[in-house]
């Protein structure tokens, strides 16, 4: 599967070296691992690195998915006027519910399916709860 760096990652990666991963660099999941193109192991592909830094992009998506994700997120953490009631929408929406954790009843958290998501999904999302642009 393709992967796509929508993030700058500079840091630690699993081959023991810091790498410096510039926004579209591309990479390929082998099993559980993120390798770039030059054959390093950056990360596991469900680990927070690779959520806060790599998307899938075998559809060519990678960029607007890595965007998408990273806005909804944003977005829900805002602390303002319409906080409760972008959560609410996001509680009782069925398509929402197929995206988070079964193993935290009573939080909130989104599971792997949500960062690989199909964009039309991910759009939806953010039209549910507002986001802009």
């Amino acid at each position: 599967m393709e992967f796509i760096t929508f993030k700058r990652f500079k840091g630690l990666a699993l081959c023991g070296e810091r790498l410096n991963l510039p926004y579209g660099t591309e990479l390929f999941a082998d099993g559980d691992l993120l390798i770039t193109l030059d054959g390093k192991t950056v990360c596991y592909c469900t680990s927070e690195n690779a959520k806060q830094h790599f998307t899938r992009n075998d559809d060519g998506h990678g960029l607007e998915r890595g965007k998408l994700t990273m806005g909804i997120i944003k977005i829900l953490s805002s602390r303002d006027k319409n906080y409760q009631v972008r959560w609410d929408k996001v509680w009782t929406d069925s398509i929402c519910r197929k995206y988070k954790r079964i193993d935290h009843e009573d939080f909130w958290l989104w599971n792997h399916d949500f960062y690989e998501a199909d964009i039309d999904t991910l759009q939806y999302i953010a039209r549910l709860i507002g986001m802009k642009g």
